[in-house]
């Protein structure tokens, strides 16, 4: 018999995930991938897979999934209560889902995104190279629904020597985050660039793994022209004419016309993709190395 997922579930979203597309902008093809990459290593890792391997990525909770044959599953990323056939278990550790179990991620407590990893990887076709869900493009496989079957590949990994990972889970209060200023912060006026890192910001309903959209107060431009389409990444901060900032996630469109006042950085971006709407977000400039 052939490992899979049978979904009986899904939640509010769920996708597979794994860690995208990267280097094929010049196509026209976004990265997409796991929201939260550091959560979705951290998975493949604890059930032995490569850090590649395909993983399902949860949006408060809501997924149930049935096993069909023995498997090995980890959970990481946002703190979600599981059940194996009713028994409570831990996340960021390793859990045997005996054939036709039922598993059970629920809302969790902190944080938006889990991510599901099975030992051996989510086996969906690949479409150039990933299996990952593209929500803006439509590349990859669709959204799980219920009905749907997941293949799990084979065992081609050493079995973990690792069984639980301490990690903290994701901030449920206010969040603050590094921004380096640019490519276009001078088409914003001096105070408009200190209401960014002066002011908070609230994470509107209106967010998702293209990008999350803030309310607060508004950024005024001090060059009025437009401009040509320029490049895009995860973690621009972009500002439409409303002057509520977005903050790009994964499936970020390639190009935008409106200006990026800075870019958060790198290590806080998956930060990003754990914020549930509510939340506060504060934006700071990088600390300047002290002198000599």
């Amino acid at each position: 018999m052939r490992r899979a997922w049978e979904v009986v579930a899904s939640g509010p979203l769920a996708t597979v995930q794994d860690l995208g597309r990267p280097g094929l902008a010049d196509l026209g093809v976004g990265p997409s991938g796991a929201a939260d990459r550091a959560a979705c290593r951290l998975a493949n890792r604890l059930v032995g897979n490569a850090r590649s391997a395909a993983v399902v990525e949860t949006t408060l909770g809501g997924l149930v999934l049935v096993a069909r044959g023995d498997l090995w599953v980890a959970v990481t990323g946002a703190p979600c209560p599981i059940q194996v056939q009713g028994r409570h278990e831990a996340v960021n550790t390793l859990l045997r889902v005996p054939d036709g179990a039922e598993f059970r991620v629920d809302a969790p407590v902190s944080g938006l995104r889990g991510y599901v990893a099975v030992r051996g990887g989510i086996a969906v076709e690949p479409v150039l190279g990933s299996r990952s869900t593209d929500l803006l493009s439509g590349l990859g496989p669709a959204a799980l629904a219920p009905g749907a079957v997941l293949p799990v590949g084979d065992e081609t990994e050493e079995f973990p020597a690792v069984e639980v990972a301490p990690v903290p889970p994701p901030a449920d209060g206010d969040v603050v985050l590094e921004v380096v200023p640019g490519p276009r912060d001078a088409w914003f006026t001096t105070e408009a660039l200190r209401t960014l890192v002066h002011e908070s910001y609230e994470v509107t309903a209106d967010s998702n793994r293209i990008g999350i959209r803030l309310s607060g107060p508004g950024l005024c431009r001090s060059e009025p022209g437009e401009l040509p389409s320029e490049g895009m990444v995860p973690g621009a901060v972009q500002v439409p004419p409303s002057g509520r900032p977005t903050v790009f996630l994964a499936d970020h469109p390639l190009t935008g016309g409106y200006p990026v006042v800075g870019v958060v950085r790198d290590h806080d971006v998956d930060r990003v993709a754990q914020l549930r709407p509510g939340q506060q977000v504060r934006f700071r400039w990088p600390r300047r190395p002290a002198p000599g």
